[in-house]
C-alpha cells in the first residue's frame, strides 16, 4: 500500500508547485500526492506539466491522480454534454504530461452550486444513460494515454451505491474506466454505526473495477434531521480494521490518498494510517 495526500498546502496552479513542496510531502510521510490544479487543461504547455512530474520524480515521489475539472457528463443537453466529454478528454491528456496514474473525477451534477450537490435529475435514467455515453467516448482518451479515469461516487450525484457505479462501468467497458473506493461517501443512516459490513458490501459489488482509495473519515452529527459529516481520517466512526486491507488487497502498489483535511492534519493523519497499517500487518511502501 502507498500513501498520498491532497488538498491542504497544495497550489491551484502547477506553476507554484516548489521542491519545498514536495519534500514536504515526503517529510509528512507520503510517497505521492493527488493536485487538484485549475490550470486550463486546453491551453497548458506540456512543459509546464513535465516540470512538475519531473520535480516529483526527483524527490521520488508519484502523482496518483490529478483533477479531471468534474464536468456535467450526466447533462441532458447534448452540446454541454459534448463539451464536458471534451473537457476530460483534454484533462486526460494532460494527466499523462503530469506522469500521473489517473483522473479524477465524478459525474456532475445539474445543481448550479457544486458537481457532487443534490438534484432530482441526478438519479434519472436519463442522467445514467449519459453518463454511460460520456464515458464510452471518454475511454479511447484514456486507453490510448494509458492513463486510469479514477470514478467516484456519492449519495448525492448519479453513482449513488456501488450497485449504480458497477452498473456504469460494466456498461463502458473499459479496462482504464475504473473508480477510486471512498465510502464515506456512500455510508448511510442504516450503515453509519457499522461501517465494516457496509465496506464489504462495496468491495463485493465492485471488485476489479476499484483501483484505489481516498482516506477520510465519517461522523453522525447530534442534529436534527440527519447530518453524517465527513472528518479527517483517524477522527470519526469509520471500520479501517476493514477499509485498509480491502485496499492492500487490490494491488500491493495501490495508492490511498488523504483527502479533505487541512495542512496542520496531515501529520497526525499520517502517523495514523501508519500505525493502522503496521497493527494490521500491511508494508507502506514509499
Amino acid at each position: 500500500m502507498r500513501f498520498g495526500m491532497s488538498g491542504a498546502f497544495l497550489p491551484a496552479s502547477m506553476d507554484d508547485f516548489t521542491p519545498e513542496m514536495a519534500r514536504r510531502i515526503r517529510d509528512l510521510g507520503y510517497s505521492g500526492c493527488f493536485t487538484r490544479f485549475t490550470d486550463d487543461p486546453f491551453t497548458t504547455a506540456p512543459a509546464r506539466a513535465n516540470r512538475v512530474r519531473d520535480l516529483l520524480a526527483e524527490h521520488g515521489l508519484r502523482m496518483y491522480q490529478a483533477i479531471g475539472y468534474r464536468p456535467p457528463l450526466i447533462h441532458p443537453d447534448e452540446t454541454v454534454r459534448a463539451n464536458a466529454v471534451r473537457t476530460l478528454s483534454a484533462a486526460v491528456r494532460l494527466t499523462r504530461e503530469l506522469g500521473c496514474r489517473g483522473t479524477h473525477t465524478g459525474p456532475g451534477s445539474l445543481n448550479p452550486r457544486g458537481a457532487w450537490f443534490p438534484h432530482p435529475y441526478n438519479w434519472t435514467t436519463q442522467a445514467r444513460d449519459q453518463l454511460i455515453k460520456s464515458l464510452r467516448e471518454v475511454a479511447p482518451v484514456a486507453e490510448e494515454c494509458g492513463v486510469y479515469i479514477g470514478m467516484e461516487g456519492h449519495l448525492l450525484v448519479t453513482l449513488d451505491c456501488a450497485e449504480t457505479m458497477a452498473e456504469v462501468l460494466g456498461a463502458v467497458n473499459s479496462p482504464f474506466v475504473r473508480c477510486d473506493l471512498d465510502p464515506v461517501n456512500w455510508i448511510t443512516r442504516e450503515t453509519v454505526f457499522d461501517t465494516g459490513p457496509a465496506i464489504d458490501h462495496m468491495v463485493d459489488v465492485l471488485g476489479s473495477f476499484i483501483i484505489g482509495g481516498h482516506a477520510k473519515d465519517v461522523i453522525i452529527e447530534d442534529r436534527l434531521v440527519l447530518h453524517i459529516s465527513e472528518c479527517a481520517a483517524g477522527t470519526g466512526i469509520l471500520d479501517w480494521d476493514t477499509f485498509l486491507p480491502h485496499i492492500e488487497a487490490l494491488d500491493p502498489d495501490a495508492p490511498l490518498v488523504v483527502e479533505h483535511c487541512t495542512t496542520e492534519e496531515l501529520g497526525p493523519i499520517s502517523e495514523f494510517l501508519h500505525e493502522k497499517a503496521k497493527e494490521l500487518g500491511i508494508t507502506v511502501r514509499k
